[in-house]
């Protein structure tokens, strides 16, 4: 059996061996930036039903995670995914004490959000705001509260048209660590937690992540379940919280600059 990855690119890769039935591919690439889509159409295959887009950019630990051109690869592919108006939810899924897992809680904190302002009724005439909200729901061990749990009471309270979930991913591909986006309809399904998903929340569920670990080889490992992560694992979370919150801010408020934004969230 082969290393797990969360990544649908990895189970479907592009050009190699035979797409099952109910699978399509779709693969481009411009600015130094490589798009791989996967529409998973049918339920009872490896991934489920739901389209998956992996951008692959360079090393996050290394680039400006300011550069319009990345940010805008992201917002422009999530935009596709999103609903066009109505509150949008986004959960910072994941451990902030484990830097690793730490992904979706720094994201979550770098979220611009508008709901108080926008419920307020006290725009200036003109101003387009759509209502987000944003929270971190930390892990089960801490709070002793399930994710899922706390999402369905929040989603019962607002509302929302869509819930965003930010997560850490695992990959099989150590070039993809810290390097990969991963965009999909099919919501967050962990190893080991409830499923994050339109079925078991009742609202649709975007899932975006980066692949920070991968399972280690167990034939060097003596067989002991073991995962790794890159040595600048740090840098990759600061710069993929920043990269991933502005693209998911000019996503949500395609009227703002990404300089504006910046602004609004430093």
């Amino acid at each position: 059996m082969g290393m797990y990855t969360d990544i649908a690119a990895e189970i479907y890769p592009p050009g190699k061996g035979t797409v099952p039935q109910g699978v399509k591919i779709y693969t481009a690439s411009a600015a130094g930036i490589g798009l791989t889509r996967v529409d998973v159409e049918r339920s009872g295959l490896r991934r489920p039903q739901g389209r998956y887009i992996t951008l692959d950019m360079p090393q996050f630990a290394a680039i400006d995670d300011k550069n319009e051109a990345y940010v805008w690869a992201i917002a422009s592919q999530l935009r596709t995914l999103l609903p066009k108006e109505g509150l949008v939810l986004v959960a910072g899924v994941g451990n902030p004490g484990v830097t690793a897992d730490a992904l979706g809680p720094a994201t979550a904190a770098k979220v611009f959000v508008t709901r108080h302002i926008c419920e307020a009724g006290q725009l200036p005439p003109g101003t387009r705001l759509r209502p987000v909200a944003a929270f971190a729901p930390g892990v089960e061990g801490t709070t002793g509260m399930a994710t899922a749990e706390l999402l369905r009471s929040m989603i019962q309270q607002m509302r929302p048209a869509a819930v965003l979930c930010v997560d850490s991913l695992c990959t099989s591909d150590a070039r993809r660590l810290g390097c990969s986006v991963q965009l999909s309809t099919a919501g967050l399904v962990p190893q080991n937690a409830a499923p994050l998903t339109q079925q078991t929340l009742g609202v649709p569920v975007i899932a975006v992540g980066v692949p920070t670990v991968m399972e280690a080889d167990s034939l060097q490992t003596g067989g002991r379940p073991m995962v790794m992560t890159p040595k600048d694992i740090d840098a990759i979370i600061r710069h993929g919280a920043s990269l991933l919150s502005l693209a998911i801010n000019k996503a949500l408020q395609p009227a703002f600059s990404v300089g504006e934004l910046t602004f609004l969230t430093s």
